[in-house]
């Protein structure tokens, strides 16, 4: 009997592309440990020790966590790829807003020019972000070891150059590796904060500050949370189309039914991360600069990661994501009009209300896919609140890492399965494929 984990190291094609894949991840961990010159790391992690004994922090657990360390560690990779998300945010809206630039997206060679300007912007914010960061380390007592002005000329471009070198990977990633290469930056750093946030745990069952009896329940709860965010990732609604005889030139091709699967989720994790960029970038800025701006200060306070105003927008924004990305990327009038043009239709619906069908559809299914995203969103809170549990474990057991580690799992198994079955293999299930749940 075939071994599917064989089978990966068989196909050369596949063994290169996973290989290539671990290489550019230890790259990224390397240069997660690696502080921005003239950075006194040891002051730094003084200070971090001192404010993590206090029960302090809060936004800078939250951002280092989700940088995969490279926050307390000044690293050269300080901003991760959050940057550039955000600046991906903003072009999709403007591209929205404003039709001359939907125009040009839909041009030939449209795509490369936004991706294009998209790395501009991507540049403008890292430097922005950047700048926030030396004012963060002016603060810490001794973290500086040159003068101010170098220090922040030397950290907004190292920390710059660092964002846009991981873009840089996460492409190489995507064109030569396995799996979307941004995704896999962001599922790599969570990863590697498992092993110390499991670490804590154990320290304070010995502690007795934890109660073991509420750990196994909690650990229940979430392998049953897992197994709800699968369902829920796999979850389609399948819409039936059925296609007329037509003839292309001199072949005649006969009727066919088939269905357009429209998933509960269609966009995935990509409101989490959407939402989570949107909410760090003006917190992170308001942090840094609280100590000179009265308002920033009272702003940070208000806005803090996990408190019930953060985690009241943060599910909004989840929401409205949803609901955005799922329309551009599943237009309803450019899918009925393919639908038209190839000669097909929907049994039941004439052809002028396909439109009006199709987005009836899809909002009804968006709904209660967008709300369970923004209730796993808040788990962490739910979690740490009642059973004071540690913030880096909370943050695995549900949230934004939660619904990262599971998306990019399957869509990777997913991918892995392709390559398996092309090269005539049996997939990595024992069916011989991954199946969705119809709804």
């Amino acid at each position: 009997m075939a071994n599917p984990l064989v089978d990966i190291f068989r196909v050369k094609e596949l063994r290169d592309r996973i290989l290539f894949t671990i290489g550019i991840l230890v790259i990224y961990r390397l240069g997660v440990i690696l502080p921005v010159p003239g950075i006194n790391i040891a002051a730094v992690k003084l200070y971090f020790d001192a404010q993590g004994s206090a029960g302090a922090l809060g936004i800078e657990d939250f951002l280092d966590f989700f940088a995969g360390g490279a926050f307390k560690n000044f690293s050269i990779f300080f901003l991760s790829i959050m940057p550039y998300i955000s600046m991906s945010i903003i072009m999709q809206l403007i591209t929205v807003v404003f039709p001359r630039l939907k125009k040009i997206q839909e041009e030939e060679g449209g795509k490369k020019r936004i991706n294009r300007w998209t790395r501009y912007g991507t540049v403008v914010v890292a430097l922005i972000q950047s700048y926030t960061v030396t004012i963060y380390a002016n603060r810490i007592p001794d973290a500086i070891n040159i003068g101010r002005l170098p220090f922040a000329i030397i950290a907004m471009l190292t920390i710059t150059t660092g964002t846009m070198f991981l873009m840089w990977l996460g492409d190489q990633i995507t064109r030569r590796g396995i799996g979307n290469g941004i995704s896999m930056i962001i599922f790599a750093g969570i990863v590697a904060r498992i092993p110390g946030a499991l670490w804590s745990l154990v320290t304070l069952i010995q502690q007795r500050t934890l109660n073991p009896v509420f750990v196994i329940l909690v650990l229940a709860l979430w392998v049953v949370v897992i197994g709800l965010v699968i369902m829920e990732q796999q979850g389609q609604r399948k819409i039936p189309v059925h296609y007329a005889k037509r003839v292309v030139g001199r072949r005649m091709y006969g009727a066919q039914n088939t269905y357009l699967p429209f998933k509960v989720n269609p966009s995935g994790v990509i409101p989490v991360i959407f939402a989570s960029s949107i909410l760090l970038f003006p917190v992170q800025i308001a942090q840094s600069l609280g100590s000179q701006i009265a308002w920033l200060s009272r702003f940070a306070s208000w806005l803090r990661p996990n408190g019930f105003p953060y985690e009241v927008a943060y599910a909004l924004l989840i929401i409205f994501f949803a609901y955005f990305y799922t329309q551009v990327t599943l237009n309803p009038v450019e899918i009925s009009r393919h639908i038209r043009e190839n000669g097909g239709s929907i049994p039941g619906i004439r052809s002028e209300k396909m439109e009006e069908y199709l987005s009836r559809i899809l909002y009804r299914i968006i709904l209660p896919g967008s709300l369970f995203l923004a209730f796993i969103a808040i788990i962490p809170s739910v979690v740490q609140g009642l059973f004071n549990f540690p913030q880096a474990v909370a943050y695995l057991m549900g949230g934004t890492s939660l619904l990262i580690l599971v998306g990019v799992d399957l869509d990777t198994m997913s991918q892995i399965e392709g390559y398996l079955r092309m090269h005539h293999h049996d997939g990595i299930v024992k069916r011989g494929k991954i199946r969705s749940r119809n709804l």
